[in-house]
């Protein structure tokens, strides 16, 4: 989930989400790396985060840590 969307941000999108289905898995993806953003983003409902510049490596290993 990108955090810094227009019209609706990933934390708003995240909320609704999570209105309908609480066991989607959502990596929030930001730019914003500090512990405050990723605290915010975790409290919104995403599972886990990744920084931007995304490396693909780091990618796959979070997604193989929710779907196996």
């Amino acid at each position: 989930m990108d955090m810094k969307m227009p019209e609706m941000d990933g934390f708003e999108a995240t909320k609704e989400i999570r209105k309908f289905n609480t066991v989607v898995p959502i990596i929030a993806q930001t730019a914003y790396a500090y512990k405050d953003d990723i605290d915010s983003a975790l409290s919104a409902g995403c599972n886990d985060h990744i920084p931007k510049p995304i490396h693909e490596e780091l990618l796959i290993s979070k997604i193989e840590k929710f779907i196996g």
